[in-house]
């Protein structure tokens, strides 16, 4: 008795459960029929809580996607106010509905149970045929690895004249798969795609087939790849398999519209061959970086191809550079665990392979890559690397002019730190942009999205560094005098360590102004004992070794006086006091010194 009262109740709860689906379901169609009735009725605000009532249903997106594909001119409707045709708002909540819509159409078409009963429908009648190829250009991709599947197995040999005819209908979105497909051992297979490859007739399976051509052990694979080239463009039997590959890359790495994945999947694919497993396996990557992780594939192709090929190594390091611009915080798993960064293998590469990211950066104008190779330049280096050309391009001298200051500031303070012994036209400017990048700070307007107080100082201190290495090493190249108004109003700078560098540099202009700045920064009361104004004396001294002293009587008077006072800091009056012995002045100061502390 109790188990049949178990079993009533488990029917009434299935019961409710299938109940509680088919009123969604009924509600889902109703606020749909109504949304767009509503919509064409131009009575909006119906339209719109209809279009809310989808949305906070939440809705299972192939039953959207469903009704959608069962009303084409519902559809319409929907793209017409998305669109923005009748209201802004309605048009917002049509975007969020159409953004399920097309989930629902990328789950439809990439279920694995469907496409693996479609490709046996391919073997029933020639209707089925047609049906299955439809539903198979449908699922794209997604497809391949179940036609691989089915033309490897022995056991499926019958089926095999009609999945292979199938294989180009599926078209452009099988080309990826198919081509990593080709790493299979079985000849046979192998044959199979690359004839499929010359029916779609894409220019993206150039660079695969030309690589077989060139490499496979197989005549009569080879030959299969001879004619599929022939079929897709027969000037590409004249150009290396190494170059077809570079400049795939360079259609990926500049996001050729061709080479796009599905716009309807939330992420994009990346197909590897498991040569353990036989088979196609995917890694479902973020469209941000899919383009530049693909371009870095092509490159290690080009490389696979002709090792010394080294034109793919720059684009490989500009395009991961690229890649970790647009936010890849966790590397794909494939690359494995504790995978180097970017900067690892620009500093790793020859300067030739940073020079050609560089030039290609600076084309572009892309910062994030810029700055990636400029640093890496600086870290490995020296001048003659540093000046390195391109043909009658100088990728770091073409980073001084950049339209970002980032690389500017980057690029002047790479050069000024390798110390250059040889004149160039350009040296004023390397001196200009360290005099900007020294003033520069949180407030000053920069067009890089990266730009706050930290970085600031950074890129201030590391200008002045630079600069002051120049001027103790007396740079014959690098003129500091073209800073010198930069340097003096450094020396009130609200941070201390740039008043203290700036008038270290000034002590190595010969230069009145400047050893009047330092001799100011010295004795401005404002300022820190400890910190800028004993600096500040010492930096005079410098000046006066240096130079001479430039300063007039008052400013004179006004170290005496400070010297003279048994108020003064004894660290700063010893400062002082040496800054004012090497001013070399006439002896009458010193006996006066003498004279006034004489109690005889």
């Amino acid at each position: 008795m109790f188990e049949g009262k178990k079993t009533a109740a488990i029917f009434v709860l299935a019961l409710s459960i299938i109940s509680a689906g088919f009123c969604q379901d009924q509600n889902l169609e109703k606020n749909w029929d109504n949304f767009l009735h509503y919509t064409l009725m131009r009575n909006l605000d119906l339209a719109k809580g209809y279009a809310q009532a989808i949305l906070d249903n939440n809705p299972d997106p192939e039953q959207l996607f469903n009704l959608a594909k069962e009303n084409e001119q519902g559809y319409q409707i929907l793209l017409k106010a998305n669109e923005n045709e009748y209201d802004a708002e309605l048009a917002e909540l049509s975007g969020k509905i159409l953004d399920i819509i097309e989930r629902g159409g990328f789950v439809r078409r990439s279920d694995n149970e469907i496409i693996a009963e479609e490709v046996k429908r391919l073997s029933s009648t020639e209707r089925g045929w047609r049906i299955a190829v439809e539903r198979l250009r449908n699922a794209g991709e997604y497809a391949i690895p179940f036609v691989i599947d089915a033309i490897s197995n022995p056991s499926r040999e019958d089926e095999l004249p009609d999945i292979v005819r199938a294989i180009p209908e599926i078209g452009r979105d099988a080309i990826r798969p198919l081509a990593a497909a080709l790493q299979t051992g079985n000849t046979a297979v192998k044959s199979e795609i690359i004839t499929a490859l010359g029916e779609i007739r894409y220019p993206q399976s150039l660079a695969y087939l030309k690589y077989i051509f060139e490499n496979d052990s197989s005549t009569e694979v080879r030959q299969s790849a001879l004619a599929s080239i022939r079929k897709i463009d027969p000037a590409a039997l004249n150009i290396p398999a190494a170059q077809l590959f570079y400049q795939l890359a360079e259609n990926y790495y500049y996001h050729a519209q061709s080479l796009s994945p599905a716009e309807d999947a939330p992420t994009a694919n990346i197909w590897f061959w498991d040569s353990e497993g036989r088979r196609l396996k995917r890694e479902a990557v973020d469209k941000d970086y899919f383009y530049e992780l693909m371009a870095m594939r092509a490159c290690e192709w080009s490389l696979k191809a002709d090792a010394n090929y080294g034109s793919a190594i720059g684009l490989w390091i500009a395009s991961y550079f690229k890649a970790e611009s647009a936010g890849v915080g966790r590397m794909p798993e494939y690359f494995g665990t504790n995978h180097a960064n970017a900067t690892v293998y620009a500093t790793t590469a020859g300067v030739e392979y940073l020079h050609q990211a560089l030039a290609r950066a600076v084309k572009d104008g892309n910062t994030y890559v810029a700055l990636g190779v400029i640093e890496a330049l600086d870290t490995t280096a020296g001048e003659k690397s540093l000046l390195y050309r391109i043909g009658t391009e100088q990728p770091l001298i073409s980073a001084l002019s950049f339209n970002d200051r980032l690389v500017r500031y980057s690029a002047a303070i790479a050069i000024a730190s390798a110390g250059p012994q040889e004149p160039f036209v350009e040296s004023k400017l390397v001196v200009a942009n360290l005099a900007e990048a020294l003033g520069a700070n949180a407030q000053t307007p920069v067009q890089a999205e990266i730009w706050d107080e930290e970085i600031a100082n950074s890129y201030a201190t590391q200008s002045a560094k630079a600069m002051l290495e120049a001027a103790q090493t007396r740079n014959p190249v690098l003129d500091l005098s073209i800073a010198q108004i930069a340097l003096i109003n450094a020396t009130n700078d609200s941070r201390t360590h740039i008043q203290v560098l700036a008038g270290q540099i000034l002590a190595h202009l010969n230069s009145l102004d400047a050893q009047r700045a330092i001799a100011s920064m010295a004795l401005d009361t404002s300022n820190d004992i400890d910190d800028v104004r004993i600096d500040a004396f010492k930096s005079l001294a410098t000046s006066a070794k240096l130079n001479a002293n430039k300063l007039d009587d008052a400013t004179i008077d006004r170290i005496y006086e400070l010297i003279s006072s048994d108020e003064t800091d004894p660290d700063l009056r010893s400062a002082a006091a040496a800054a004012y012995g090497a001013l070399n002045l006439p002896s009458r100061k010193a006996k006066d010194l003498i004279l006034d502390q004489s109690k005889s």
